[in-house]
C-alpha cells in the first residue's frame, strides 16, 4: 500500500447562463422542478457530493461525507460566483473541503483553479489568455484564501504559451489527457520515446520546458478509466469502481505510482444518478481496507518529483481528436445527435468574434489610455471587481489605476470600457462552439455577450462596430431553416435581450401595480429609487404615474426617468418611460393623464401615454421572466379558482360514473378524465402545502385517485411535500427535545411509501442524521438515569433512524 497512490479529479463547471443585462439567470423550464439549470446541477450533484452517504448492507446511512475533502476538483470561477449567491451552503462546504484537504495531504489543498471563463487559450490571443490565467488565479486566492498550486484548462486545451503565463504565475503543475503527450525521456537525458497515441504511463508526474526556460510539472490521467467512468457506467457500483482503479496497480509493482482519473465532476451525481454515492463509497472501500493510499497532486508531487520530462502536441485537447478544431471549424466532432446536420457555422462565428474583439480593442485602448495608466493592467485587475462589486473596492480600484482624480461621468466610462472587455471574453467561452447548432442556448449566449460589447462600444465610440458585425455573422449558417443564419438569429434572440435603463424602469413600474416594494427596490443588476408615485383608481381599472431614479449596479450610470401605466385588468397593460424632464413638464404629464382617466376615457389615456413617451412604451410582455411569471400567477388566480370549482362540481357530481368507467375497463370521457385530473391534484396540493399535514386525510384521497383512475401531477405533488417534511426537519432541528415533532415526522415518513411516486427525502434524511447523531448521547445519558421523556425520545428515535435509513449507533440499543 506504501506504494500504491489513487487521485480523482473532479472538473466541476457549468457555462454561463446568466443574462449579459440582467447579470442573473431568469427561470428555464427544461429544469423544472427547479429554477434553472444551475440550480438543478447543484442539487444533483453539488450538493450531493458535499454531503454524500456511505450506506451499510442493509442500505442504512452510516457517514454523511464532504466528499471534495477526499479528490482533487475544480470549480469554474462562474459557477463560483452563482454558488456564492445561490447556493451559499454547498459553496462553503467546498471551501471546508479545500482546508480539510490540507489537513489530509501534508498541508496541500485539493482545489485547483481555472482559466476564468473556460475560454479555448490555445484560440485566444496572447492579452486574452494572460488575463483568463490572472482572474482564474486571483478569483481562487478569494474564494480559498491561499495560492493555487495547479491551474485547469479549459477542455485541457493546451499549448506552450499559456503553460508559460501559468508558470509566471507560479502555477506548479497541470493535468492533460494521454493523447497529448508527444515524446518522454528521462530527465538525465536519455533518448526521446514515442508516446503518442496515448500511451504515455499516467502512473508518474512529468517535467515539461517551457519557451521562457521555466519548468513545470504535467500529469496524464489514466484514459481507459476514465473513459469507463464517464461513459460506460463504471458508476454504478462504487466497490467496482474502487477495484478498476485499484487493477491500474502492476501486480509486480515496487516503486511510487499513482493512479489517477479525470472527468467532468457532474458525472458524480447529474450523469449518473446516484454517482456521488458509487464515488463516497469508492473512497471508503479503498481507505478502509487500507488498499491504497488516497492523495492529491500537490501531495504528490511534493513526495515524488519527476524524473521525466514529455514534450506535447501543442493545440490538443481531451474532447477533440483534431486538437482543438471542435472551437473552430465543422472537424466531426458533435454531440452526435443530429447526423444530418453540420458545424460548418463554426469557423464564421469565430471569424465573427474575433473581428469585433479586433476592431474594438484599438478604440478600447485610446479611451482608456486617457483615463487609466494601463489599461491592460487595469482589466487584469478587473477581476477584484467583478469578485466584489461594493463601492469601497470600485472606489480603491479607480484610484489604483486612474491617471488622474476622475468626475462622475470619467468614472462611468472606465467602468463601461472594463465591462465591455469582461464580454469581449465571455463571447469565447468554450460551449458556444461545442454543441451542434448555432441556434443552440449555449451558442445563443455568447452571441448575447457580443451584443453587450457591441452595446457598450454604441455608448463608448464614434464608430458603429454592429453592421460589419452582423455581415460577418451572417456568414454562419444555422442548420435549422426557420433561423437562417446568425444575423437572423441575433435579431431573434439577442436584440430583444438588450436593455437600456429605460426597459429597467419599465420592469419597474409595471411590477408596482402587483407589489409594495418601498422605497427602494433591487432589480438584478440594477437598483430603483422611487421619488414620487400616484395612484388613481376607478372601479378594478388602475392608472399609476411616478418618478423613478433607475441605478446599473455594474456600471454605476443612473437616471430619472418618469413612468405613467394603465392596467385595465388581467393581462392588458399600458406603460410608457421616458427621462424626467423637470417638474413643470412633469407635472402637466400627471394633470393630462389623470384628466383622462378621470373621465373614464381609456382610449384617450393610451393615446397620451404614446404622445409622452413615443416610442418608449411598454406592456406585460415587458416585465422581466420571473417577474412575469408571477405578476401572470396572480392575474390568472381568481381565473383558475373559477375553473378548479367548477370541474369539483363536475367531478363530484359524477364520482361514482368515473370510478364504474375505470374500474370497467370503459374508456372515459376526456371531459371527466379532466374533472377527476384537476379535483384530485388540487386537493392533493393542498393537503402537501398546507401546515398541518396529516397522513390520515391523504389515504383516502389517494385511494379516490386510483379508484378514479387521475394523472397525478407526481413532480409538482412530490416537490410540495417534500418541502413540507424539509419544514418539519428544519423545526425538530431547531427544538430536537420535541417529541409530537418527531411523531409528525414518522408519520410523514410512513406516507411517503405509500405514495405512487418518488419524494426527494435527501435534504430532510440530513437534518435527521445530525440530529440523531448530536442529541442521541445526551438522551442515551438521561434515559440511563431514569428519565422517562428521555426514553421515550429514544423509542421515537429509533424509529425516526429507521424511517429515514439511518443507522444509530450500536451503543443505543
Amino acid at each position: 500500500m506504501n506504494n500504491r497512490f489513487i487521485c480523482i479529479h473532479g472538473h466541476f463547471y457549468q457555462p454561463p447562463r446568466e443574462s449579459p443585462w440582467l447579470e442573473a439567470i431568469e427561470i428555464q423550464d427544461s429544469a423544472f422542478p427547479y429554477h434553472d439549470w444551475n440550480e438543478r446541477i447543484s442539487a444533483e450533484c453539488y450538493a450531493a457530493n458535499a454531503v454524500s452517504r456511505i450506506w451499510d448492507m442493509e442500505g442504512r446511512i452510516i457517514q454523511l461525507v464532504n466528499n471534495y475533502a477526499r479528490i482533487s476538483f475544480n470549480f469554474g470561477p462562474t459557477i463560483l460566483l452563482w454558488m456564492q449567491k445561490y447556493a451559499a451552503d454547498v459553496y462553503e462546504a467546498i471551501q471546508e473541503a479545500d482546508r480539510q484537504s490540507m489537513e489530509n495531504y501534508s498541508g496541500h489543498g485539493s482545489a485547483l483553479a481555472q482559466a476564468y471563463n473556460h475560454m479555448i487559450l490555445p484560440l485566444a490571443n496572447s492579452r486574452d489568455k494572460k488575463t483568463q490565467i490572472a482572474w482564474g488565479i486571483k478569483d481562487f486566492e478569494y474564494r480559498f484564501g491561499r495560492k493555487p498550486e495547479g491551474l485547469w484548462l479549459p477542455e485541457t486545451a493546451v499549448d506552450l504559451e499559456s503553460l508559460d503565463i501559468m508558470a509566471q504565475h507560479e502555477i506548479v503543475f497541470a493535468i492533460l489527457s494521454p493523447s497529448q503527450a508527444q515524446q518522454v525521456r528521462s530527465i538525465e537525458g536519455e533518448e526521446w520515446q514515442d508516446v503518442s497515441g496515448g500511451r504515455i504511463d499516467p502512473g508518474m508526474a512529468y517535467q515539461i520546458s517551457l519557451p521562457s526556460g521555466r519548468k513545470m510539472s504535467l500529469f496524464f490521467y489514466d484514459g481507459p478509466i476514465s473513459q469507463a467512468l464517464a461513459f460506460e457506467g463504471l458508476l454504478n457500483n462504487g466497490e467496482n469502481f474502487a477495484n478498476r482503479l485499484l487493477s491500474a496497480f502492476p501486480d509486480d509493482q515496487d516503486s511510487p505510482r499513482l493512479v489517477h482519473i479525470a472527468t467532468d465532476g457532474e458525472s458524480y451525481g447529474h450523469h449518473h444518478h446516484g454517482g456521488d454515492m458509487a464515488l463516497a463509497h469508492a473512497l471508503h472501500y479503498i481507505e478502509s481496507n487500507k488498499l491504497a493510499q488516497l492523495t492529491n497532486y500537490g501531495q504528490y508531487l511534493e513526495a515524488h518529483p519527476p524524473t521525466h520530462e514529455v514534450e506535447i502536441f501543442e493545440n490538443s485537447s481531451w474532447s477533440c481528436v483534431h486538437g482543438i478544431e471542435r472551437w473552430r471549424s465543422d472537424c466531426g466532432c458533435n454531440s452526435g445527435g443530429n447526423p444530418g446536420w453540420n458545424q460548418a457555422w463554426r469557423a464564421p462565428l469565430r471569424t465573427a468574434l474575433d473581428w469585433l474583439r479586433d476592431t474594438v480593442n484599438p478604440a478600447y485602448e485610446q479611451l482608456a489610455g486617457r483615463l487609466l495608466t494601463d489599461p491592460w493592467a487595469a482589466r487584469d485587475a478587473y477581476i477584484d471587481i467583478i469578485i466584489d462589486r461594493s463601492p469601497e473596492r470600485i472606489s480603491q480600484f479607480l484610484k489604483r489605476h486612474a491617471i488622474r482624480s476622475l468626475s462622475y461621468e470619467d468614472e462611468i466610462t472606465v467602468l463601461k470600457l472594463m465591462e465591455l472587455q469582461r464580454h469581449a471574453m465571455l463571447m469565447y467561452t468554450s460551449c458556444g462552439w461545442f454543441f451542434d447548432e448555432l441556434s443552440g442556448i449555449e451558442t445563443v449566449q455568447v452571441i448575447q455577450y457580443a451584443g453587450r460589447v457591441l452595446q457598450l462600444a454604441d455608448q463608448l465610440f464614434t464608430e458603429a462596430f454592429e453592421p460589419d458585425f452582423l455581415k460577418h455573422l451572417e456568414l454562419a449558417k444555422s442548420n435549422l431553416p426557420e433561423h437562417g443564419n446568425g444575423r437572423a438569429i441575433y435579431e431573434k434572440f439577442v436584440r430583444p435581450a438588450i436593455l437600456g435603463l429605460t426597459a429597467v424602469g419599465a420592469h419597474y413600474a409595471i411590477s408596482s401595480l402587483f407589489q409594495d416594494d418601498g422605497e427602494r427596490k433591487s432589480i438584478y443588476a440594477y437598483s430603483a429609487d422611487m421619488e414620487d408615485y400616484r395612484i388613481f383608481q376607478a372601479g378594478s381599472t388602475k392608472l399609476v404615474i411616478g418618478r423613478a431614479k433607475v441605478t446599473s449596479e455594474v456600471t454605476r450610470i443612473s437616471t430619472s426617468l418618469c413612468f405613467g401605466v394603465l392596467h385595465l385588468g388581467d393581462h392588458s397593460i399600458s406603460c410608457g418611460t421616458g427621462e424626467y424632464q423637470g417638474a413643470q413638464k412633469y407635472e402637466a404629464l400627471v394633470k393630462e393623464l389623470s384628466d383622462a382617466f378621470a373621465g373614464a376615457d381609456f382610449p384617450k389615456t393610451i393615446l397620451l401615454l404614446g404622445k409622452h413617451f413615443g416610442a418608449s412604451t411598454y406592456s406585460l410582455i415587458s416585465l422581466f421572466a420571473d417577474a412575469r411569471r408571477k405578476v401572470l400567477g396572480m392575474i390568472m388566480e381568481p381565473t383558475l379558482r373559477e375553473g378548479e370549482a367548477a370541474y369539483r362540481a363536475l367531478y363530484e357530481h359524477h364520482a361514482p360514473l368515473i370510478r364504474f368507467l375505470t374500474g370497467s375497463g370503459t374508456p372515459r370521457p376526456k371531459v371527466l378524465s379532466v374533472a377527476a385530473d384537476i379535483c384530485l391534484n388540487a386537493k392533493l396540493r393542498k393537503m402537501f402545502d398546507g401546515e398541518g399535514l396529516d397522513p390520515e386525510m391523504v389515504r383516502p384521497l389517494l385511494e379516490e385517485a386510483r379508484l378514479a383512475g387521475a394523472n397525478l401531477d407526481a413532480t409538482a405533488l412530490g416537490v410540495l411535500l417534500s418541502g413540507n417534511i424539509e419544514r418539519l426537519a428544519d423545526q425538530l432541528f431547531e427544538q430536537p427535545e420535541d417529541v409530537s415533532l418527531m411523531e409528525k415526522l414518522n408519520k410523514a415518513a410512513k406516507l411517503v411509501r405509500t405514495l405512487p411516486f418518488e419524494v426527494n427525502l435527501w435534504k430532510t434524511q440530513n437534518i435527521c442524521f445530525k440530529i440523531l447523531h448530536t442529541c442521541c448521547s445526551d438522551f442515551k445519558e438521561k434515559s440511563a438515569s431514569g428519565d422517562e421523556n428521555a426514553r421515550e425520545w429514544i423509542h421515537h428515535a429509533t424509529i425516526l433512524a429507521e424511517n429515514f435509513r439511518i443507522r444509530l449507533p450500536s451503543w443505543l440499543h
